[in-house]
């Protein structure tokens, strides 16, 4: 199938469901990205920031882009002016830095918590614990430039679909929780991003409302080019 097919059969799958479709386009050029939007693809999600920066230098000004990689607290200043939504937030230190650099750029900045939901060391984000810890702090009270939406999870890479599937109920129920606790009158607080092409269709059942999918859509990434 070329791009276009497989966009359309993941759309098509998306369509029972109350989802957003992040097509991830690490290491995509801009043509590929452009082939994909010209389709109708919105939503695009990267994990760098400099290569994030010269793609929103030479595409369409509509796009919405997704910062869902590792964040480092010295690059926010760089995707401030712009960025839709950060996913990857897993500390206070990185918020306190993204409400800072959102207040610069005069502008609200939509964020995630990022939520640690597999035991995998490559895996990164808060605890349930520290995240209850950040949302009482008097730290995160204070911030008026930042609106957290929602909880971002990444499930182990890993052929056993129950552990996954049990990964995404576990994000599902403390999300709900924590809406039910801090954001039980904010609209906003409505986002849980889990999913990418390995385990989209688990995380879909389990109420993912954002899937993050790159190869899919666009074939193999070439790791040559991070």
């Amino acid at each position: 199938m070329n791009t276009f097919e497989r966009l359309q059969v993941i759309n098509k799958e998306l369509e029972n469901y109350d989802t957003q479709l992040i097509a991830v386009s690490k290491t995509k050029s801009v043509e590929e990205i452009l082939e994909v939007y010209k389709e109708g693809q919105r939503h695009f999600g990267e994990n760098q920031v400099q290569e994030l920066n010269e793609k929103y230098d030479k595409l369409p000004n509509d796009i919405i882009w997704h910062q869902i990689g590792s964040l480092q607290r010295n690059k926010v200043k760089y995707i401030a002016p712009y960025i839709g939504v950060i996913h990857s937030v897993d500390s206070l230190k990185l918020l306190q830095e993204i409400n800072k650099q959102a207040l610069k750029a005069k502008r609200i900045i939509d964020c995630l918590l990022q939520i640690q939901i597999s035991d995998e060391d490559t895996k990164s984000g808060l605890d349930y614990a520290d995240t209850i810890e950040l949302l009482r702090s008097d730290e995160y009270q204070e911030m008026k430039n930042i609106r957290i939406i929602g909880l971002m999870g990444i499930a182990s890479n890993t052929p056993n679909t129950k552990m996954i599937k049990e990964e995404f109920h576990d994000l599902k129920v403390l999300f709900n929780g924590i809406k039910e606790s801090f954001f039980r009158n904010e609209d906003s607080f409505k986002e849980l991003s889990m999913g990418m092409s390995s385990d989209y269709k688990i995380a879909l059942e389990e109420g993912s409302t954002m899937v993050r999918i790159g190869s899919l859509i666009f074939g193999a990434r070439d790791y040559s080019k991070n």
